[in-house]
């Protein structure tokens, strides 16, 4: 199914506004990140850390993504596609309500932790001895700690049904958490409140909304002109297909 930048830009405001929920997930380990390095320069260790997350998202999205494009050439059946298109816009609804709505993370990140814990044996065995490369790859297992919105959109990378397609949208996602999750490794400090703001999350939510309903619907509406028109305007081409 035909990536759109409608949905790409709505992956990538659930992880600009869903960082305070990344905070919630990650925000200890990133800060232990922190406290331990021995890096001289704090910030690149941070960014470079927080790239590799990102490589971890974007490489979970892609093998989603491969695996739902094998079902649908798999399962040849007619208005399969139409159906997954349905069901990325109602992923991206659900996802703008557990901006609004967001549920109770402590088992969550009780169970990141733990995941982490566990991936200790295999961490040592694959990490370089140091460098950038450690850091870079350090923080691609991060990316696969369990996160409920990013398994939520991870969802939808799935029903995009193709490996690049999947891995642009966790990127996008990913590259929207970046600016919060790079300051929290690098300071230390959770300075989320502006992006907490109530104000903020209801805009954030509604423009994910928005997006996931007219992918919902955007087969229908491209049938009338100026709907069409907009849409085309807005990036959303491969909609209309």
């Amino acid at each position: 199914m035909p990536i759109d930048l409608l949905t790409l830009t709505a992956a990538w405001l659930s992880g600009l506004f869903g960082g305070v929920h990344c905070l919630a997930m990650c925000g200890g380990i990133a800060t232990g990140f922190s406290a331990t390095s021995r890096a001289t320069n704090a910030f690149r260790h941070a960014l470079l850390l927080n790239l590799g997350r990102i490589g971890g998202y974007t490489l979970a999205g892609a093998l989603a993504g491969g695996l739902g494009g094998g079902v649908l050439r798999i399962a040849r059946v007619d208005g399969l596609a139409l159906g997954l298109r349905t069901l990325v816009g109602l992923v991206l609804v659900v996802t703008a309500l557990r901006l609004l709505l967001p549920t109770r993370l402590a088992g969550l990140s009780r169970l990141g932790h733990r995941v982490w814990q566990l991936l200790q044996p295999l961490r040592e065995r694959t990490l370089p001895a140091q460098g950038p490369a450690r850091t870079l790859v350090l923080g691609l297992f991060w990316g696969w700690l369990p996160c409920g919105l990013s398994t939520t959109l991870l969802m939808a990378a799935w029903l995009e049904a193709s490996a690049l397609h999947g891995g642009l949208l966790m990127l996008a996602f990913g590259l929207g958490t970046l600016p919060l999750m790079t300051g929290v490794s690098w300071s230390g400090a959770h300075f989320a409140r502006h992006l907490a703001q109530l104000r903020w999350r209801i805009a954030a939510a509604a423009a994910i909304a928005v997006a996931g309903l007219v992918t919902i619907t955007a087969p229908w509406l491209g049938l009338d002109a100026h709907a069409h028109a907009v849409l085309t305007a807005l990036g959303c081409r491969s909609l209309l297909r």
